[in-house]
C-alpha cells in the first residue's frame, strides 16, 4: 500500500522503539501469563459463576485489541527524520492555528499519533476533520471544515514546525 499522509503515522525512533517493546511484551510474556490465569481459573470448576475466569478472559480481549492496534500503528509508521521545516502542515508537525481568524484565540497541537507525543501536547489525528482540512496547507493559509455537530469552523495556520519530541 502506498503511504500518503492520510495513512502514515509519524513516530520518533524513541516512540517507535517503545511501541515495538510493548508489542513484544504483549505477544510474549503477557500472553503466556494471561493463558496461565485462564487455565488456573478453568481448573476451579464451573465457568458460568467463575469471576476469575471471566476477568481473565476480559483482560485477554483487551490485550488482543491492543496488540492489533500496535500492529496496525507500527505497519503505518514513518520513523526517524522529522518532516521538513518548510511551513507546510503535515503529520509530525506542531501546528498553531487561530480560530475564525482571531489571532488571539489560538490552539497549539501535534498533527500525528497520540503515541508519538508527550502528555503535555494536545494531539490531533491527520484523519480528524481539522487534520484533513489543514494537511498540506501553508502557514498563513486558512481552512474550513465541518464540526461533528454539523456547524462550520475556520482556522488560519499561524505556524507549523517539526515536532522535536
Amino acid at each position: 500500500m502506498a503511504q500518503t499522509s492520510e495513512n502514515v503515522t509519524w513516530l520518533t525512533q524513541e516512540a517507535y522503539d517503545q511501541l515495538r517493546a510493548e508489542l513484544e511484551h504483549l505477544t510474549g510474556p503477557a500472553r503466556a501469563e494471561i493463558t496461565q490465569k485462564i487455565e488456573a481459573a478453568r481448573e476451579e470448576g464451573d465457568l458460568k459463576e467463575n469471576a476469575g475466569y471471566h476477568a481473565a478472559r476480559e483482560e485477554q480481549g483487551k490485550m488482543e485489541l491492543r496488540i492489533r492496534q500496535l500492529n496496525q500503528l507500527l505497519e503505518r509508521a514513518q520513523v526517524g527524520e522529522a518532516p521538513a521545516d518548510n511551513g507546510v502542515v503535515g503529520p509530525g508537525m506542531v501546528v498553531v492555528v487561530a480560530w475564525d481568524g482571531d489571532e488571539d484565540d489560538t490552539t497549539t497541537f501535534l498533527l500525528g499519533s497520540r503515541e508519538a507525543a508527550s502528555s503535555e501536547l494536545e494531539t490531533y489525528s491527520p484523519q480528524s476533520p481539522l487534520g484533513r482540512a489543514i494537511d498540506g496547507r501553508k502557514v498563513g493559509e486558512s481552512a474550513g471544515y465541518e464540526l461533528p455537530n454539523g456547524r462550520k469552523a475556520n482556522v488560519k495556520i499561524i505556524s507549523a514546525k517539526p515536532y522535536q519530541g
